[in-house]
C-alpha cells in the first residue's frame, strides 16, 4: 500500500470519511475488518489480536477483524465502551462487480447503518429488563421540547418543560444517547457531558410535524395529542437523527403520546440518586428500590416496572386503578400463580416487532411474534374467568385478543422453532407450500441421488473403490484410487479429468453435473421461495405492528399488576389509601431495601410510625448516628413513591396524601467535575427545594449544615427548618444533630420533635432504632465511635474536650443562647422588605449642599426628581 493507495483502500477512506468519527467496520468476505486508528481501538477494546496488513505513507496499517457471524457480540462490547460503528457492508455480490467492472472489478460497498447505544435493536446488545431510549432535546423561546424514543420498541414519547426543570426530565429518562443541536450552549446547566452534535437545521418545528404525519400516514396530528412547538421541534430532530443512523430507513415508532406537565410526580435528579430508585449509591441495580421489588417474569414487565418508578403518578384515579388491578391478584393466589406461569413463557413480541419493522428480523423473532400472541390469548381467556375483573385489567384484556388469524397462519407457516438465520433456510413448515417442499424433496434426495449414481460408475467401471465427494471449491466429483486412473482417463469412458493427486484422480462426468446442477438449483429455489415466504409473513406483521405492540404494552402491564402482588405476599405488604388530602399516616412503615437484605442474614427490621398533618406537617427528628434517621427518612419517601407508582407498600396501614413533587437531601457527596464540595452540593440541593418545592410536596432533609462550622451549619439549618415551616408549608422530615433547633418548636405550631432510641448499657451502646417523641438528649458520638473502632486513647481525649465544650455551654447559655429572641423567618422577611433601602433617600443623604453651585443644585434637583419618576414606575 505505500505510494499510491490500492482501490480497496481508496474505497475504504471514502467510507472513513462517511463514518463521522465512528469505528468503520468494513466487510470482506466472511470479516468485518477495521484499520488504522479504528482497528488499535478496537483492539484494545475487544482484547482482539491486532496485525497489520501493507504500508501507508510509509507505515504498517494496522489491522484487527471479527467474524461476520459474531458480530453482535463485539458490538455489544464496543457499544458498551461508548464507542459508535458504522457498518459497511457489500452491496453487490462479487458476480456482479465483475458483470460490471470486470474481473478485476471492487465489490461495491456503503455504510448501510450507524449502531450507536440509542438505536440498538439485536437482541443480543440490548439488557432486556431496561428500556434503552435515544432522547433528543431542542430550545426553543423560553421552554425546551424532549423527544425520546426506545426503538427497540416503537414507543415515542414527546414533552416540554422549563429550562431549568429540563436536568429533572433527563434524569427520569435515563438516556442511553442524548441528541441536541450543535449550537448547544455548551454552559447549559445540569446536560450531560457526552452528547450527540447535529445541525440546528435539523430541530425545526414544522418539518416534526411533517415528518410525524408522512410515517403515520395521517393528514393531522390533533388525533394523537397536544403537541407544543417545542416538542414537534425535538421531535424532528429525534426523526433526523434515526434517518441518519439507518442511512435513509426509519425504525419502528408508534404515534407519538404527548406526556403532560403535573401529570406524575416530579423528582429531580439528586432525588433520584439519594433514593436509589433504579440504581444504587455504587452503580448497578443490587441495592436499589427496583432490585427489591422487581419480581416480572417477563423482560417487557421489568421495563414497565422501571418506567412506573422512574414517573409516579400524581393523579389519583390513575393510582386507584393500577392498585386495583393489584388488590384483585393479590387476593386471589391461584390466578396469580397461573397468570404468572403463562406469561413466564411469553417471548419480548414488542422488541421482535421493532426488529421486524425495522428490516432486522429474523424467522425466530416471526416465531417469537406468534409464541407471544398465542400466550396473550391464553391469558386473556384466564381474566375472563375470574370475576369482578378491575377496569384495568378489563382494558389490557380486551388488548390481548383480535390475533387469531396472524397466530394461525405463522402457526401453519412457521417450524415450532425457527432459526436467527435465513440464510439457510428451513424455517418453513412442511405441507405450507408444497412446491417448496418438492423443491426440498429433490435437494433433499441429494444423498441418496448421489449414491445411486456413485454404485452406477462402481459397477461400469469395475472399481469398488470409486467414490463420489463433495468440497466448495469442486462441487462434486469422481475419486479413484492413482492405480484406476488410466481405466477413466481412457476418451471414450465418459469421464472428463479433473485434478491429478498424490495418490488419486479426480473427475467430472455428464450424468453428474447434471445431478449436482438439479440439486444445486432446487436447492437456490428452495431458498428464494422460503425468502419469498418470510417477506410475505413479515409485510403481514408489520400490517399489524399498532396492535401487536398494544398486545405487548398489555401483557407488561399484566406483568406488572403480577409481579407486585408477589412482592407483596411474600412480605405482607398493604394497600395504600390514597387521598387529596396533603398527609402522610403510615403505621409499621419499613424501608423495602433495607428489610429485604436484613432478611438474607435472618435480622429482623424494626418498623416505625409516622404521621403528617396539617397540623404536625414538619417532624424535627435527633438522635445518635447509626439509629435509622436517614433510613426513617427515606423509607417514608419511598412509601409515598410506591403508592403513587400503584405499588402496595411495606407497612401494616398506609394513607398517602398525593404529592407533586418528590425532594431528598440525604447525604452528599463532591462534585469534582463541577468544582463543587460536599456542602457545596448540600447547598445546591437545599436551594433547590427551598426555591422549587410547594404546599403539596413532600420533603426529607438530612443533617443540613453539616458540612461547615458549627456555628454557620446550625444557623443555615435553623433557617432551613423556619423555611419550611412558615414559607413551603410542605409536609417534611427533617434529621439533625443540633440539638438547639428543639426550641424552633416553641414558635412553629406544625413542628413536633422526635428522636430514635438508644441506651448505654454498661458503658456500651445500644442502638433501638425505634422512633419516639420528644427532642434527643444527646448524640452520642463518643460511643458510636467507639462502636467504630476509634483507639481508646483517642475517645479518652475526646471526652475530656466534651467535658470542657459541655461546661463552657452551660456557663454561656449554649450555642442557640438568645435565639428565642429573634423573630420567626416570615416575619423577617416581612422586615428585610420594610427597610428595603431607598436609592433616593441615600442619593439625598450623600449631598453637599453647601458646595452645590446655584447650577449645580438645579440640575441635582432635576437628577432626584427623574430618579423619583423612575422609582415610582
Amino acid at each position: 500500500m505505500a505510494g499510491k493507495p490500492t482501490p480497496m483502500m481508496e474505497q475504504y477512506f471514502a467510507l472513513k470519511a462517511q463514518a463521522e468519527g465512528a469505528l468503520l467496520f468494513y466487510r470482506m468476505g466472511d470479516f468485518f475488518e477495521l484499520f488504522f486508528e479504528d482497528a488499535r481501538i478496537a483492539a484494545g477494546v475487544l482484547d482482539i489480536a491486532l496485525t497489520s496488513r501493507g504500508e501507508h505513507d510509509g507505515e504498517p496499517v494496522a489491522m484487527c477483524g471479527v467474524p461476520v457471524h459474531a458480530a453482535e457480540g463485539y458490538l455489544a462490547r464496543l457499544i458498551k465502551a461508548g464507542c459508535r460503528v458504522a457498518i459497511a457492508e457489500q452491496i453487490e455480490t462479487p458476480e456482479q462487480a465483475k458483470q460490471r467492472g470486470g474481473s478485476k472489478a471492487l465489490v461495491a460497498r456503503d455504510i448501510v447503518r450507524f449502531v450507536t447505544a440509542g438505536t440498538l435493536t439485536e437482541e443480543a446488545l440490548l439488557e432486556p429488563r431496561r428500556a434503552n431510549l435515544l432522547v433528543a432535546v431542542a430550545p426553543l423561546r423560553d421552554r425546551v421540547g424532549i423527544a425520546s424514543c426506545d426503538i427497540s420498541t416503537g414507543r415515542m414519547e414527546l414533552e416540554d418543560c422549563a429550562a431549568d426543570a429540563l436536568d429533572a426530565v433527563l434524569a427520569r429518562l435515563g438516556a442511553s444517547e442524548l441528541v441536541v443541536p450543535d449550537d448547544w450552549p455548551k454552559d447549559w446547566p445540569d446536560t450531560p457531558d457526552e452528547t450527540i452534535e447535529r445541525p440546528r437545521a435539523s430541530f425545526r418545528s414544522e418539518d416534526g410535524e411533517t415528518r410525524l404525519k408522512d410515517i403515520h400516514g395521517i393528514a393531522t396530528l390533533d388525533g394523537l395529542g397536544d403537541f407544543s412547538r417545542p416538542m414537534l421541534a425535538a421531535a424532528a430532530g429525534l426523526v433526523a437523527y434515526l434517518d441518519h443512523a439507518g442511512r435513509g430507513k426509519l425504525p419502528f415508532l408508534l404515534p407519538p403520546v404527548a406526556r403532560g406537565t403535573g401529570a406524575h410526580l416530579a423528582m429531580d435528579a439528586a432525588t433520584r440518586a439519594s433514593l436509589e430508585i433504579l440504581q444504587a449509591q455504587g452503580g448497578g441495580r443490587d441495592g436499589s428500590l427496583i432490585a427489591a421489588l422487581d419480581r416480572c417474569v417477563t423482560g417487557a414487565g421489568a421495563r414497565q416496572l422501571a418506567e412506573d418508578l422512574s414517573a409516579p403518578l400524581a393523579d389519583r384515579r390513575a393510582i386507584e386503578a393500577r392498585l386495583a388491578a393489584v388488590h384483585h391478584v393479590h387476593g386471589d393466589p391461584l390466578l396469580r400463580a397461573d397468570l404468572r406461569a403463562l406469561l413466564r413463557q411469553a417471548p419480548d413480541i414488542g422488541r421482535a416487532l421493532g426488529r421486524l419493522v425495522a428490516g432486522r428480523g429474523s424467522p425466530r423473532d416471526l416465531g417469537q411474534v406468534r409464541d407471544g400472541l398465542a400466550e396473550a390469548r391464553r391469558v386473556r381467556d384466564m381474566l375472563a374467568a375470574s370475576a369482578d375483573l378491575p377496569d384495568l385489567l378489563q382494558r389490557m384484556s380486551g388488548a390481548l385478543g383480535g390475533h387469531a388469524a396472524l397466530v394461525d397462519h405463522l402457526a401453519r407457516a412457521l417450524v415450532a422453532a425457527p432459526p436467527t438465520e435465513r440464510q439457510q433456510g428451513g424455517y418453513i413448515a412442511p405441507e405450507y407450500d408444497h412446491a417448496l417442499d418438492a423443491l426440498r424433496e429433490t435437494s433433499g434426495n441429494a444423498r441418496r441421488a448421489i449414491a445411486a449414481l456413485e454404485a452406477k460408475y462402481r459397477g461400469e467401471t469395475d472399481t469398488p473403490a470409486l467414490k463420489i465427494k463433495h468440497n466448495k471449491v469442486l462441487g462434486y466429483f469422481i475419486e479413484v484410487p492413482a492405480k484406476h486412473g488410466d481405466k477413466l482417463m481412457a476418451a471414450d469412458s465418459g469421464f472428463t479429468h479433473r485434478q491429478t493427486m498424490a495418490g488419486a484422480v479426480r473427475f467430472n462426468s455428464v450424468g453428474l453435473h447434471e445431478e449436482a446442477s438439479r440439486i444445486a438449483e432446487a436447492g437456490a429455489h428452495a431458498l428464494a421461495a422460503e425468502e419469498a415466504h418470510f417477506e410475505d409473513l413479515v409485510g403481514e406483521v408489520t400490517a399489524r405492528r399498532e396492535a401487536i405492540a398494544a398486545t405487548a404494552a398489555a401483557l407488561a402491564r399484566i406483568d406488572v399488576a403480577a409481579a407486585l402482588a408477589e412482592r407483596a405476599a411474600e412480605s405482607d405488604w398493604c394497600r395504600p389509601e390514597v387521598l387529596d388530602e396533603p398527609c402522610l399516616d403510615v403505621t409499621g412503615g419499613r424501608h423495602p431495601v433495607v428489610e429485604a437484605a436484613l432478611a438474607r442474614s435472618a435480622e429482623r427490621f424494626v418498623a416505625n410510625d409516622c404521621t403528617l398533618g396539617p397540623d404536625d406537617r414538619l417532624w424535627l427528628i435527633g438522635g445518635p448516628n447509626m439509629g435509622g434517621k436517614s433510613t426513617f427518612l427515606r423509607q417514608n419517601a419511598l412509601i409515598l413513591l410506591m403508592a403513587q407508582a400503584g405499588s402496595y407498600v411495606p407497612a401494616t396501614s398506609a394513607r398517602i396524601g398525593l404529592a407533586d413533587r418528590l425532594f431528598s437531601r440525604v447525604g452528599a457527596a463532591d462534585n469534582l467535575a463541577r468544582g463543587r464540595s460536599t456542602f457545596m452540593v448540600e447547598m445546591v440541593e437545599t436551594a433547590a427545594i427551598l426555591s422549587q418545592a410547594t404546599p403539596r410536596s413532600f420533603v426529607i432533609l438530612d443533617e443540613v449544615g453539616r458540612g461547615t462550622s458549627t456555628y454557620d451549619g446550625m444557623a443555615l439549618a435553623w433557617a432551613v427548618v423556619e423555611a419550611v415551616h412558615e414559607q413551603l408549608q410542605c409536609r417534611c422530615l427533617f434529621a439533625t444533630h443540633y440539638h438547639e433547633l428543639s426550641r424552633l418548636a416553641e414558635t412553629c405550631d406544625a413542628l413536633s420533635l422526635h428522636h430514635v432510641r438508644a441506651r448505654e448499657w454498661k458503658g456500651e451502646l445500644v442502638l433501638l432504632h425505634e422512633l419516639a417523641r420528644g427532642g434527643a438528649d444527646r448524640s452520642y458520638g463518643l460511643a458510636v465511635a467507639r462502636l467504630a473502632g476509634v483507639p481508646k486513647p483517642v475517645i479518652k481525649r475526646a471526652k475530656a474536650v466534651l467535658d470542657k465544650l459541655e461546661k463552657g455551654r452551660a456557663q454561656t447559655g449554649g450555642l442557640a443562647a438568645g435565639l428565642g429572641d429573634l423573630p420567626l423567618f416570615a416575619a423577617t422577611a416581612q422586615e428585610e422588605a420594610e427597610t428595603a433601602p431607598d436609592p433616593l433617600r441615600e442619593a439625598v443623604e450623600t449631598l453637599d449642599l453647601d458646595a452645590l453651585t446655584p447650577r449645580e443644585a438645579l440640575e441635582t434637583l432635576y437628577r432626584l426628581k427623574a430618579q423619583a419618576a423612575e422609582t415610582r414606575n
